[in-house]
């Protein structure tokens, strides 16, 4: 008689959930022989190929899209049990309010946001805009924290403390054709070279515009941005290179096949969180603070 193995099945779930193997191994703190070698039992016991190969990645076989349904059923009803068996009742989670400034890379807000939706503490919302209307929020007590690229303005009208949670060189990235076209010759390459650009209020793009101007680099600018989503996918389509934070280079090479051509020297985008309070004391920014800490020294160090 078969038996289902529910631990070779949670990595499978996984790694579907999450849309790659890299991912899934990040998430799960394994690594990726591993977790090949336990979907390879499952695919054995199942008697069927649960994944294929498509460019660079896997997708779900026809067979692994209705596996993965009873999958998600299965772990929901597993949560249902947790739930139903703990002691006490749940008590309702406090709501905690983030603003994230548009002009931050998604991808970075995804990590700094991870630590707090595991830790269940809170229940969380995000929000997305201007970091002015977002910091008018806070005032107003709307907004708990401010996830930002620069610190609060001494003229905001708020009484704001910017707690720097890290930093990342910038590089110039590219599609394979652009990048092959650009690098040799970096950065005097990049005159006239199609650039897809943040907007002019965001701070990155003040950064960029001087130091263009200290290289003598006049750049073709083939759109202005304040959607860093948006820049990615346009730069995977091969219209223009773009600037972004180094610490991101997996990330931008597996899911949007964006090649470095090179990093700008001094050049760096920080972040910050932004708080009515001096010190740290909530246990959410605490979660977010330290899971920061952790995430830009592992990928910078």
């Amino acid at each position: 008689m078969h038996t289902l193995n529910y631990h070779h099945l949670m990595y499978f779930w996984t790694v579907a959930r999450e849309g790659s193997i890299a991912r899934a191994c990040r998430l799960l703190d394994v690594t990726q022989p591993t977790i090949s070698a336990q979907l390879q039992m499952l695919e054995h016991s199942f008697g069927v190929r649960l994944f294929r190969k498509e460019g660079r990645g896997i997708v779900l076989t026809e067979i692994g899209q209705e596996a993965f349904r009873h999958a998600e059923a299965i772990f929901a009803q597993g949560r249902e049990l947790l739930n139903a068996m703990a002691r006490t009742p749940q008590k309702p989670r406090p709501r905690f309010v983030i603003g994230a400034a548009d002009v931050l890379p998604k991808m970075i807000v995804q990590r700094l946001l991870e630590p707090i939706i595991r830790s269940g503490t809170v229940r969380l919302v995000c929000v997305e805009g201007k970091p002015e209307r977002l910091l008018a929020d806070m005032a107003l007590h709307e907004i708990d924290l401010v996830l930002s690229d620069a610190p609060a303005p001494p003229k905001v009208r708020v009484r704001a403390h910017s707690h720097l949670l890290g930093e990342s060189a910038i590089a110039i990235y590219g599609s394979p054709k652009l990048a092959a076209m650009y690098a040799p010759g970096f950065p005097g390459s990049l005159n006239q070279a199609p650039m897809l650009l943040p907007v002019e209020d965001a701070t990155l793009r003040h950064h960029l515009d001087r130091w263009f101007e200290q290289e003598g680099i006049v750049p073709h600018v083939v759109a202005e941005l304040g959607d860093t989503a948006l820049a990615k996918v346009l730069g995977q389509q091969g219209l223009g290179l773009l600037a972004l934070p180094s610490i991101l280079e997996g990330d931008l090479q597996e899911t949007f096949g964006l090649k470095p051509l090179g990093r700008i020297a001094n050049l760096v985008e920080r972040v910050y969180a932004i708080t009515t309070q001096r010190k740290l004391k909530h246990p959410a920014v605490i979660d977010l603070a330290a899971g920061a800490e952790q995430w830009f020294a592992s990928q910078t160090g």
